[in-house]
C-alpha cells in the first residue's frame, strides 16, 4: 500500500427521503471546486454520485456513500439496503427503469441512473443481490 494522500468523505442517505435529495453530490462538488479539480472532471463525478444518490432515495431503505479524493482521481463507493437489482445488464440499459408512478410523476425515475453513472465513470463496477442490497464503486481520473 503506499501512503498516498485522500480527502475522505461519508454521507448517510436515507430512502425516499426527498428533502435531502441531491445534498451528499452537492457537498462532493464544493470540497472538489476548493480543492481546484478540473470543471470537466468535477461534472463527470458530480453526475455520478447524484445518480447514485437519487438510485438510494429512490429504491433503498438506506445507504451511504463514501468518497476518496486523490491527486489524480476520484473513487465513489455507494452501497444500500435495498430490494437489489434482478437482471443487472437489463439495469444498465438507458430507459429501463423499476421506479413506481408516483416517483416517476417527482420526475424522477427515468432509467438512465446507472447507464449515466457508468458512462461518466472511468471505472465502474456493480454488485447486487436481491432482498439484500447493491454496490457501485466508480472511478474517475482528474
Amino acid at each position: 500500500m503506499s501512503n498516498e494522500q485522500a480527502i475522505a468523505l461519508e454521507f448517510v442517505l436515507e430512502g425516499a427521503n426527498f428533502d435531502i435529495a441531491g445534498e451528499a453530490s452537492s457537498k462532493i462538488k464544493r470540497v472538489l471546486q476548493q480543492i481546484g479539480v478540473p470543471p470537466e472532471v468535477i461534472r463527470r463525478i458530480a453526475i455520478s454520485s447524484y445518480e447514485a444518490e437519487m438510485n438510494v432515495i429512490i429504491h433503498a431503505k438506506q445507504g451511504h456513500i463514501q468518497v476518496w479524493i486523490y491527486s489524480d482521481r476520484t473513487k465513489v463507493i455507494v452501497e444500500d439496503e435495498g430490494p437489489g437489482i434482478a437482471d443487472v445488464k437489463q439495469a444498465m440499459e438507458e430507459g429501463f427503469s423499476t421506479a413506481p408512478d408516483h416517483i416517476r410523476e417527482l420526475g424522477f425515475g427515468a432509467g438512465m441512473g446507472l447507464p449515466n453513472m457508468a458512462k461518466c465513470a472511468d471505472e465502474f463496477h456493480i454488485h447486487s443481490e436481491v432482498g439484500i442490497g447493491t454496490k457501485i464503486t466508480m472511478v474517475i481520473r482528474h
